[in-house]
């Protein structure tokens, strides 16, 4: 379980209020510790399995097979293998990582935000063991973010190469998650509820970690046992939105025109499908405010909608919690205000960094020299984009700090350098990797 101190930082060791902060920011990752959450939703008296209300006899299917795609497909993997004990058969889980083996499972890793060699070679194995199953035997998929990424099985005509391509030119462009992954299901044969469709009519239950606004079944990694509800125009759409039409391989739009529909959401072959949420953005940040209030803070949820261009979402947080100190409202200090979501980046500079950071970074100079106030950006899994920091911590002080040390916050923002600005002032958060992932969370304190 991911301790407090893990979350020090130099701002945070400065305030009084430290070590009550650095306990709200670990119990929000700790109420969406995969195995906690298949174990709110899994019970087995004998042979009877009850998943969120469902009963399933175990004694009816033929084999009991488990597939975990994702960040938190371990974790949620540990928990599962210790409820099914000897009756699970067979299993394949592609997390990021691999932190530990057990069998009867197979563990491979995959590329991730960009999909690798690794990634394609996880899709050929979950081809493989979901295409061996029959109409009698029960799949058991633990589904949680990043996995569109993690596997990848693209449709004939589109290469690894061009997968590569297209989703860096998405990243880049600042699309959202949900918009990347209505073109990937269109463009890969286990998206878009391509696991029920070469399942044989075996059934089939999802347990589902959301990193998605909102909770999309389709968008969580690209729905592998979702219906698409998206049309080729809405991908089509997407493409225009961010000017990419030329700017991708060749061999995307041909394909994106010519591939099948994707099954939508009255499709016979989900009848034996059960999709089940068994954590979320908002579970987070309730248990954030929870440890909040017990650590003496006034708490409130301002939303878990949050999609924005992350300078834009800086600018209007910063403007709120300025307000707040202000007025006393929506409530007076001590408080915390907790947001949820995911923003983007569009990328100009070549610098180092992740959505979390960069919010950070924009918020500097909007809350500088403002007493009693901090904001802190925490991504779930541990990880802003391809760092190894979850976010960081901004106070009144930060813009003063940098300004004794020669840094200027809109030269980062320039180069999105915002990891190497907030590493100088040791005010980066790095937890290490949480084993989940259910969006952002921003944290706005008063004191």
């Amino acid at each position: 379980m991911l301790s407090a101190e893990s979350f020090w930082t130099s701002s945070l060791r400065a305030a009084p209020e430290g070590e009550r902060i650095t306990r709200i920011l670990a119990a929000a990752i700790t109420a969406v510790e995969p195995g906690v959450a298949v174990g709110r939703f899994v019970q087995r008296d004998g042979d009877m399995l009850t998943i969120s209300g469902r009963a399933y006899d175990l004694r009816s299917f033929r084999r009991v097979v488990l597939l975990g795609i994702g960040k938190a497909s371990v974790a949620m993997s540990d928990a599962l293998v210790e409820i099914l004990g000897d009756r699970l058969s067979a299993g394949l889980v592609i997390p990021k990582q691999v932190t530990s083996s057990y069998s009867p499972l197979t563990l491979l890793i995959g590329g991730h935000p960009v999909p690798d060699e690794q990634s394609l070679a996880a899709g050929k194995k979950t081809i493989e063991l979901v295409s061996s199953l029959q109409a009698d035997d029960l799949l058991i998929c633990l589904i949680s973010g990043g996995g569109s990424a993690l596997v990848i099985a693209p449709v004939d005509g589109v290469s690894l190469a061009d997968t590569q391509v297209l989703t860096s030119a998405l990243l880049a462009c600042g699309a959202r998650v949900d918009e990347i992954n209505t073109l990937r299901r269109r463009l890969d044969h286990i998206k878009g509820g391509g696991i029920v469709k070469m399942a044989n009519g075996a059934t089939i239950v999802s347990l589902i970690l959301s990193d998605v606004v909102g909770c999309p079944l389709e968008a969580i990694a690209a729905g592998p046992t979702a219906p698409d509800p998206a049309t080729l125009a809405d991908a089509l759409s997407i493409l225009a939105k961010y000017g990419l039409e030329n700017r991708i391989p060749f061999s995307i739009l041909p394909c994106l025109r010519e591939s099948p529909e994707t099954p939508k959401p009255d499709d016979y072959i989900f009848k034996k499908v059960q999709n089940v949420i068994v954590g979320s953005n908002l579970l987070a940040a309730q248990a954030a405010l929870t440890q909040a209030e017990a650590e003496g803070f006034h708490p409130y949820l301002l939303s878990t909608d949050m999609q924005a261009e992350a300078r834009e979402a800086a600018f209007e947080l910063a403007t709120y919690l300025r307000q707040a100190k202000l007025t006393g409202e929506p409530l007076p200090g001590p408080a915390c205000i907790v947001v949820g979501g995911e923003t983007t980046v569009t990328l100009t500079g070549n610098g180092k960094g992740g959505r979390n950071t960069e919010l950070a970074l924009a918020a500097v100079s909007e809350l500088a020299d403002f007493p009693e106030v901090m904001l802190i950006t925490l991504a779930t899994d541990g990880e802003d984009g391809p760092t190894d920091a979850a976010g960081a911590v901004v106070t009144g002080e930060t813009l003063r700090r940098a300004a004794r040390l020669g840094l200027h916050p809109e030269l980062f923002l320039e180069r999105n350098d915002s990891y190497t600005f907030f590493s100088t002032l040791d005010d980066l958060l790095k937890p290490g990797p949480t084993g989940t992932n259910v969006n952002d969370l921003v944290f706005l304190f008063i004191f």
